[in-house]
């Protein structure tokens, strides 16, 4: 059984579909019975278990080859993550619980540092997985390209890509979440042993200003990025409805100083296929 949390999301959708179509045993997790119906006409099994409950994820686990494992996206966490480190406790009693053979953790550029920040939570959660008894590939994919998809409403509205990545014309490593689950996917049938990192990109390295232009050709109209002074990231964010905007602030100076980067100056990173333009396209068609 190849058991897949957080299949309702972009990553855990392509790592679904990527195992079925090898023919392979698939149990989505899914906190929604009501979302499950589309997996089950799909022909994989379906457990239910919310995020934190030990007892539910020991029963989803059961039995598993192999399983893929992830926090959810929090961009507003408590200054302690104490949220994170609730499911992360959860998530690695229910695996010492159940033994898989494998198993792959979502985590992310930067979670090798100890600068504080959002990805601190996923730096938690490697620390914590290690101690699991199987072996495990910790995928740390740069910046995610469909985070634009915030972005698209405004600037089709203005024209304008407000950027908290800067300055606009330098470029840094992004990744598609398709590639993502196409390389987790992988890692789940691979037999190994131990430990092993996987640092994914895409095929190039893209700027604000690339964003930009591929939203320019997506939504057929000019576009250009601005840089959204960082003096103003508190109170934007805090009017957002963030309560504690400062990790998010925080990752964002890690991206823009160069702090999160991959190792060896991404020598031995895994490149994905999809490019920026093929992943604006298809978030504009979303929307």
């Amino acid at each position: 059984m190849y058991t897949v949390m957080g299949i309702t999301g972009r990553v855990g959708g392509v790592i679904g579909h990527d195992l079925l179509t090898a023919g392979l045993p698939l149990r989505a997790i899914v906190q929604d019975p009501v979302k499950s119906s589309r997996w089950a006409t799909l022909g994989g099994e379906i457990a239910v278990a919310e995020n934190g409950d030990t007892d539910a994820l020991t029963n989803a686990f059961r039995g598993s080859e192999a399983v893929f494992v992830m926090l959810p996206p929090n961009a507003d966490p408590e200054l302690d993550f104490s949220h994170a480190r609730h499911l992360i406790d959860a998530i690695v009693k229910a695996l010492n619980a159940t033994n898989p053979k494998r198993v792959v953790c979502l985590s992310s550029i930067g979670a090798d540092c100890d600068t504080p920040s959002l990805i601190t939570a996923l730096r938690l959660f490697e620390e914590a997985v290690r101690g699991v008894h199987a072996s495990v590939t910790f995928l740390r994919p740069a910046w995610l390209m469909e985070n634009f998809a915030w972005d698209i409403a405004p600037t089709r509205e203005r024209g304008e890509l407000p950027s908290y990545l800067a300055p606009v014309d330098r470029a840094i490593p992004m990744v598609s979440t398709n590639d993502v689950g196409h390389f987790a996917a992988r890692a789940m049938q691979e037999d190994f042993d131990g430990e092993r990192i996987w640092e994914i990109e895409g095929p190039e390295r893209y700027s604000p200003d690339d964003i930009a232009a591929a939203l320019a050709r997506a939504l057929v109209r000019d576009v250009r990025a601005e840089a959204v002074p960082p003096a103003g990231w508190d109170p934007l964010f805090r009017a957002q409805g963030m309560r504690n905007p400062l990790p998010r602030i925080q990752m964002l100076d890690g991206f823009n100083d160069g702090t999160f980067k991959f190792r060896d100056n991404g020598q031995h990173v895994m490149r994905g296929d999809v490019t920026l333009l093929d992943a604006i396209t298809a978030l504009v068609r979303e929307t």
